[in-house]
């Protein structure tokens, strides 16, 4: 049995889909913060099968929900203070993302004008799709 201690301060991502939780590490900019961090892959789960989870003891500030919500709305954010989990938040697509993903199309002014903010805007909530906000180029993938 794994044992990965309590954290005093912080969150916990759980509800990560298998195999995703070093992408969601680098999405979130953890490896550019001075904290702690524990990644657990594969953990057993009754609801999805294998989960992975992320524990991060840093203020819960530094979560940038918008981005956390455009990777995969089904993860759940435990808060953590003083040891106990205080709140839960769930997640859900952000109306927009900003340098998230970058615009494929070549043709776009974020191609040209490279100081440009890649921004991608919800155009289809049933479908979760994004389009660039400049082209409407169709977001290519989530991760």
């Amino acid at each position: 049995m794994l044992n990965v201690g309590k954290i005093e301060e912080g969150f916990v991502l759980d509800h990560i889909k298998a195999g995703q939780s070093l992408d969601i590490y680098h999405k979130l900019n953890l490896d550019k913060l001075d904290c702690t961090v524990a990644i657990i892959k594969n953990a057993k789960s009754n609801k999805m099968g294998k989960k992975d989870i992320l524990k991060v003891e840093c203020p819960v500030e530094l979560l940038d929900l918008d981005v956390l919500g455009f990777i995969d709305h089904n993860i759940t954010v435990n808060v953590i203070k003083n040891g106990e989990r205080v709140d839960k938040k769930f997640l859900h697509l952000p109306k927009e993302v900003k340098n998230v993903i970058r615009c494929k199309n070549p043709r776009c002014i974020t191609s040209i004008e490279q100081e440009l903010p890649h921004i991608f805007v919800l155009a289809d909530e049933t479908k979760e799709v994004y389009r660039c906000k400049y082209c409407e180029e169709k977001a290519t993938n989530r991760l």
